[in-house]
């Protein structure tokens, strides 16, 4: 396995040579960060019951547009949630930071910040439309975070605060391809499932791994690390070099590469201690998967679905990988993740099968 990518990171340099790619979804321009903003949060009064209520975006909802302090991000590799494409946006109130833990935790926020987090299609069918779904808030409280749910109505003139899941039909058009699925907002327990450690709520994407990137601002290209410090959400505080996942869709990268950043902001969040599949004998974030045991490579399984699975991963056969097996699968007690996706991620088995495939030496 080739040496996975250290990027060098100044906040004090506005020149950043770090990657040459930008985020898929969240890449159009937006303004700089200023000092006031108009958003509105009584930590004692939400959830709201109105996504509006928080006037996070200014004009027409449905676009999008953030108001003056509402600062756009994206990830490296991102969640797979069947399909659905995501806009994310922080805000944080005035005079505080967020400060670095390690490249691989997710930053240590001040209280009152919110993780917003908007899941659209496009190509909507039939009249291929834009329509966004829901919005999942994440807003901390002293030292805990809340779950906030708002699901959008049918105008897209408004979301309400609704925690108790529901499901959707949509129909789109994806590469050309006809898709479709019941989609599945989710409730407050299975929002928990994933954003847990030990108790506590906590989000999963923004760490500097993931955050470590180029973005498209009015103002030119930008890391974000460096755009965080300079709006004053991020204390300076970051290490000279960051350990960095990739994009798993750029091909120029190594197999492995691709899959440990995948299985990192898909999977790991459930596969760790003191998560919801932390029982289960591999470790899948990143900094921890260039151990191959962690990876589940020629590990037999804790339980068998059939005796045609002999590992985990089984080296150079993708038909007997159980992980293959519960990423191919849709069946609710085999899929693997377990929420968040209804359908295969056909884009990710290409992926896995020719990583797993390539392998040559066979498992003892």
């Amino acid at each position: 396995m080739k040496k996975h990518l250290i990027i060098k990171i100044s906040l004090y340099i506005s020149l950043i040579t770090a990657f040459s790619s930008c985020g898929k979804d969240d890449s159009e321009e937006y303004s700089e960060v200023p000092d006031s903003s108009p958003v509105v949060l009584d930590l004692n009064a939400v959830p709201y019951p109105k996504l509006s209520d928080y006037n996070f975006f200014e004009g027409d909802i449905k676009n999008l547009e953030p108001v003056k302090g509402v600062l756009p991000y994206d990830l490296n590799s991102t969640l797979f949630t069947d399909y659905a494409h995501k806009k994310r946006f922080v805000w944080m109130p005035d005079n505080v930071k967020a400060q670095y833990i390690s490249d691989s935790k997710v930053l240590n926020f001040p209280s009152g910040s919110v993780l917003i987090k908007n899941f659209y299609y496009d190509n909507v069918l039939p009249e291929n439309k834009t329509r966004i779904i829901e919005t999942r808030l994440l807003i901390k409280k002293g030292e805990k975070w809340i779950l906030a749910n708002y699901l959008w109505n049918d105008d897209q003139t408004e979301a309400t605060l609704n925690m108790n899941g529901s499901y959707t039909n949509i129909s789109w058009m994806e590469n050309g391809e006809n898709k479709s699925t019941n989609y599945r907002i989710p409730s407050k327990v299975e929002c928990y499932t994933c954003h847990k450690s030990e108790q506590d709520t906590v989000p999963i994407g923004p760490k500097p791994q993931n955050l470590n990137k180029l973005f498209n601002y009015s103002d030119g290209s930008k890391n974000q690390l460096t755009k965080w410090a300079q709006a004053g959400y991020l204390q300076n505080n970051l290490p000279d070099n960051i350990i960095t996942t990739i994009d798993w869709q750029d091909e120029t990268q190594p197999l492995e590469l691709r899959v440990r950043s995948y299985l990192d902001i898909n999977c790991a969040h459930c596969h760790r201690e003191g998560s919801h599949c932390d029982y289960r004998p591999i470790r899948l974030a990143f900094n921890e998967t260039t151990n191959p045991a962690n990876l589940g490579i020629c590990v037999e399984p804790e339980e068998f679905i059939n005796n045609s699975l002999t590992h985990i991963i089984t080296k150079g056969n993708s038909e007997r990988s159980e992980m293959y097996y519960r990423l191919n699968s849709v069946t609710e007690n085999e899929r693997m993740p377990l929420l968040g996706r209804t359908i295969k991620h056909q884009e990710a088995l290409d992926l896995f099968k020719e990583w797993i495939n390539s392998m040559e030496e066979p498992c003892p």
